[in-house]
């Protein structure tokens, strides 16, 4: 396994969600930003895991660091930001609503017991509205996005990957 710190360290941003509930695809969203607006570093790998939970198996178990951009109902304001990691994951779980939260976790078991479980951490905020059907995120979700990106981009870089924005 990898340094955790070097940049040798393989670290796939994983946006989740579905993106038909309005802030339910917070996660997918954000890589979608962070594609547009940025350039990873070699050993960073943005994805859309959309609502695919055990079929992103093998891109998991490719990664030494994984990290879940995704909607969590924290008990927070709409657009209030945390982390979870470790035994916290399962606290990202409180989003029973969603298809993909069980999904998740259920992956990540599963790629413990095949030999390869990289260190995770979910980034996750608090939705608005995840209720209607809507493929645009909702106002609060929008105006938090730079911020939810500036926490996914510090994760990353405390593994040894990097963003360098893109010229427009």
């Amino acid at each position: 396994m990898a340094d955790n710190t070097s940049n040798d360290t393989r670290i796939l941003v994983l946006g989740v969600g579905n993106i038909l509930f309005t802030d339910e695809g917070i996660g997918v969203r954000l890589v979608e930003k962070l594609q547009e607006e940025f350039v990873a570093s070699p050993n960073v790998e943005l994805m859309d895991g959309g609502t695919l939970g055990t079929k992103l198996m093998d891109f998991i178990m490719n990664c030494d660091m994984l990290v879940v951009v995704d909607a969590v109902l924290g008990k927070g304001e709409p657009g209030s930001i945390y982390r979870y990691e470790g035994d916290e994951l399962r606290k990202s779980l409180a989003f029973k609503n969603s298809l993909h939260q069980t999904d998740l976790v259920d992956t990540l078991v599963m790629c413990d017991l095949a030999g390869h479980r990289p260190n995770a951490v979910v980034i996750g905020m608090e939705p608005e509205d995840y209720h209607t059907m809507n493929v645009e995120l909702s106002a609060t979700a929008k105006s938090r996005q730079d911020a939810l990106a500036q926490v996914v981009i510090e994760e990353v870089e405390k593994h040894g990957g990097s963003f360098t924005r893109r010229n427009t």
